[in-house]
């Protein structure tokens, strides 16, 4: 990790809005505090791979309109969005403002990780999410590097939702890498949990953590698997993949804590298989992703919503650099 932190924030906002760096952290925390999310009855959480997404990707206009049906249809309160490689910075605006022409009753808005990849790779990632952030640091003595892209972990305030305010760790891990990776994120859960005194912790992304990128003889070594305190809510039998000749379980989602586990509503963690729900080819859906999106439900607070109101979700707004308090506020 370098010395410096950044990140930006997209959507149907105003121009100022739109690249925020680290020197302006009291800009972003007041943006944000102005860009809040409503969601349906349930707050669901989606995270999708979307496959090299960047300018070339972007320029077909079947592509675009796929991934902005799937956005709008599953109505995701907070969207995980991997292997965004838009080096151009153009894809991912584009893309919300789709999403904003296509759902004009509600307002999205984004906020990416630095690139993130080994030192000197050309090829580089961008985790996408929204809200409070704070990028890991994988500097640790001894094992300096360990992951190809350091978590984003975000944090979110959801006063309608049971569990109320939760933790977001994202993670695409490493095909060559899985089981280290994997046992590493173990790691950061447990600093997470330290430096934000939460309990309240969920673990998203394309793990690869099935078929030939995850052996069953290595799963003993991974303490996110033999933590009992951790419940894997997509079970092994699950097909995450659009690819006909394969069916690998990739795409988890990892709650800590059974208060966390009670709060989920029971089976909605599955994938979003938008090429039967669309009708599309083998082809036409591959051209989207070779990953399905991924989801689950909160259970919604019925007290804090009983006169009918759609509540929005305020963010907090944190960031830590090379485990240092930079800033922190709640937003109102």
């Amino acid at each position: 990790m370098g010395s410096s932190l950044s990140q930006k924030v997209w959507g149907s906002i105003p121009s100022s809005c739109s690249h925020i760096s680290s020197s302006l952290l009291l800009l972003l925390s007041f943006l944000l505090g102005l860009c809040g999310v409503q969601g349906d009855s349930d707050f669901r959480i989606c995270a999708f791979n979307l496959q090299h997404f960047g300018e070339s990707k972007s320029k077909k206009s079947s592509v675009m309109h796929t991934l902005t049906r799937v956005r709008h249809h599953l109505r995701c309160d907070v969207t995980l969005l991997q292997e965004v490689r838009d080096i151009k910075e153009k894809a991912l605006p584009q893309l919300m403002n789709r999403l904003n022409r296509y759902d004009p009753d509600h307002k999205y808005q984004a906020v990416s990780s630095e690139r993130l990849g080994k030192a000197g790779s050309s090829y580089q990632e961008q985790y996408v999410f929204v809200y409070r952030q704070y990028q890991y640091p994988d500097d640790r003595p001894g094992d300096v590097d360990a992951f190809s892209r350091e978590p984003f972990v975000v944090r979110f305030k959801a006063p309608r939702t049971v569990i109320k305010e939760f933790v977001l760790i994202p993670q695409h891990t490493s095909p060559e890498n899985t089981t280290k990776e994997l046992d590493a994120l173990y790691d950061v859960l447990q600093e997470v949990r330290r430096m934000w005194k939460t309990e309240h912790v969920m673990l998203l992304g394309d793990f690869n953590a099935d078929c030939g990128y995850l052996a069953k003889k290595n799963r003993k070594f991974v303490r996110l698997i033999t933590d009992k305190n951790l419940f894997w809510l997509i079970n092994d039998k699950t097909d995450t993949t659009v690819r006909k000749s394969t069916s690998c379980t990739y795409d988890r989602i990892v709650v800590h804590g059974e208060t966390f586990a009670r709060a989920i509503i029971p089976l909605s963690a599955k994938p979003f298989n938008f090429q039967t729900e669309y009708g599309l080819s083998d082809d036409q859906a591959l051209e989207v992703s070779d990953h399905y999106p991924v989801e689950v439900l909160l259970k919604n607070n019925k007290m804090s919503n009983s006169g009918g109101m759609r509540e929005s979700v305020h963010p907090f707004v944190s960031v830590f650099l090379l485990g240092h308090l930079v800033f922190s506020v709640l937003t109102h």
